[in-house]
């Protein structure tokens, strides 16, 4: 069976840690777990002091809530696949499409916007699930086939469009799916919450989120235990698609415009922050909250960096550096982690070796015995 990745590859075990006798002890400890959230916290405490005047504003949260959206729904999306052990590049590639046919159905065909979501969320659905039979029943690598795949939907999207703007008069439903706002927020950002409160309670509570965190962890296992490997990750790529298919409708939505040159600027983010999700809160374990502490600490530390009147070039530098370093931190954790408990496994194997295995007989019991 294909893998990409390893969904638990750097999961702890917390029996082997032993006891935290300082405090430098329980903070090394805290790092590999919420040092990527101590850092978005730093962050935005450095550049609230550094630009009082702009950065610590409701208007600049509004900005940042508003525009990240997208990216923390399809980091949602990809982080789906992952935790399988799949990658899903279809997430950066298929909103190209997706946003323009939302507008198409309605400038050029007339339908009611509910219809045309419902069209879009069903084609994403479709090729969510094709993803997944070429991944399980063709065997092909996620990552190859995702980006054949994408591919091709890129050139769909170039060919519906004809290379130009797709423009025309959108009802004020459809543009209220991302420009309204609810208790002076964008109404996206509470999508991003709802999704996310769901996928937790999924992933952490239900038997559906263990099963596909096993598939991730050992696929040949999880199959000899009776779990169905194939279904479960055809499942998982239909509701990657089925989220990217939603980012793109709420990016539809606050463009108005529909062109096959917007879209593949998020692939490179949305990745970064699911892979940034698996190095904080459940280090080593692909997870929800992790994910979106990987977005916001991307939205931060761009925002603060532009604010500063960073170059044009500074986020996709900032977003792959970004990549690089914390899974380079998070490796190097686990290293002196894992060697740490290497020595305390043969710690405690010289120890049990050192006592005797059966501890000798009373005398009473040697004399119920009797002689042999």
């Amino acid at each position: 069976m294909s893998a990409s990745i390893k969904s638990t590859a750097l999961e702890p075990d917390a029996s082997l840690d032993g006891p935290a006798r300082s405090l430098a002890q329980r903070l090394a400890r805290a790092v590999p777990s919420y040092g990527l959230v101590m850092l978005t916290v730093a962050l935005a405490l450095l550049f609230s002091a550094l630009l009082p005047a702009t950065f610590p504003t409701l208007f600049n949260l509004r900005a940042i809530l508003a525009d990240k959206s997208i990216i923390a729904l399809l980091a949602l999306a990809a982080m789906i696949p992952m935790i399988t052990g799949k990658i899903d590049l279809t997430v950066g590639y298929g909103i190209v499409l997706w946003h323009i046919l939302a507008i198409s159905l309605q400038t050029r065909y007339g339908l009611p916007w509910p219809a045309a979501v419902l069209i879009v969320l069903a084609c994403a659905a479709l090729f969510g699930m094709l993803n997944g039979l070429l991944v399980e029943m063709a065997q092909i690598d996620s990552f190859i086939a995702t980006l054949g795949t994408g591919t091709v939907l890129y050139a769909v999207a170039m060919w519906h469009s004809g290379g130009r703007q797709v423009v025309g008069e959108l009802p004020a439903g459809f543009t209220a799916l991302a420009g309204a706002e609810w208790l002076g927020l964008p109404v996206a950002a509470f999508y991003v919450a709802a999704i996310a409160l769901v996928l937790w309670a999924v992933t952490e509570f239900m038997p559906l989120g263990r099963a596909l965190y096993v598939i991730g962890a050992n696929p040949k296992a999880a199959e000899l235990n009776g779990l169905s490997v194939r279904r479960h990750v055809v499942g998982a790529f239909v509701a990657s698609g089925v989220l990217s298919g939603f980012a793109g409708v709420l990016l539809a939505s606050r463009l108005q415009i529909g062109q096959a040159s917007v879209g593949l600027e998020f692939l490179l983010p949305a990745l970064v922050g699911a892979f940034l999700g698996s190095t904080t809160i459940r280090p080593g374990r692909v997870n929800v909250w992790g994910t979106l502490v990987g977005v916001a600490i991307l939205a931060i530390g761009i925002s603060g960096i532009q604010q500063f009147g960073g170059a044009f070039y500074v986020e996709p530098l900032f977003n792959g550096l970004t990549l690089l370093i914390s899974i380079g931190i998070a490796g190097w954790a686990q290293q002196r982690r894992n060697a740490s408990i290497r020595r305390r496994i043969s710690q405690r194997q010289l120890d049990e070796g050192a006592a005797p295995a059966v501890p000798p007989a009373s005398p009473v019991h040697r004399a119920a015995d009797g002689p042999h």
